[in-house]
């Protein structure tokens, strides 16, 4: 059985490779792609920024989280 630190690890590193490949985007588009849910999505983009690795992009509709440069 994975620890709770393990599998937000693992989430992050999804989110991570989706922002990468794919720029910036909204959390419902991020969690769709990563196969997880929206909860488990926000505690990933939380694992990522604790570490300085993303940034949030203004937009009209919903916040866009995006890598730092």
């Amino acid at each position: 059985m994975m620890i709770p630190e393990e599998i937000f690890g693992i989430n992050a590193g999804k989110v991570w490779s989706i922002l990468k490949d794919s720029g910036p985007m909204n959390v419902q588009k991020i969690a769709s792609k990563a196969c997880i849910d929206e909860k488990s999505t926000y505690g990933a983009l939380g694992w990522l920024s604790r570490e300085g690795k993303i940034r949030i992009v203004e937009s009209k509709n919903a916040p866009m989280f995006a890598l730092t440069e």
